[in-house]
């Protein structure tokens, strides 16, 4: 598989182009929301990926309205 590093970006550049934390990047990448590539020891993110993520909501759902 040949991968082009140029579209590639560290976890420290996805985190300055999301405006979080890197720690907020490893957590997704964790939990399978970022795809991520392991090149020579380091974890790559692609950055078209990073750009286009959409979070969730998150938090606890609303109660019904009877």
């Amino acid at each position: 598989m040949k991968l082009d590093l140029s579209k590639m970006v560290t976890q420290a550049e996805a985190a300055e182009i999301r405006g979080v934390s890197v720690q907020a990047i490893n957590y997704l990448v964790k939990h399978g929301r970022l795809k991520s590539v392991k090149v020579a020891g380091r974890v790559l993110l692609f950055k078209r990926e990073v750009e286009a993520f959409k979070p969730s909501l998150g938090g606890r759902p609303r109660k019904r309205q009877y």
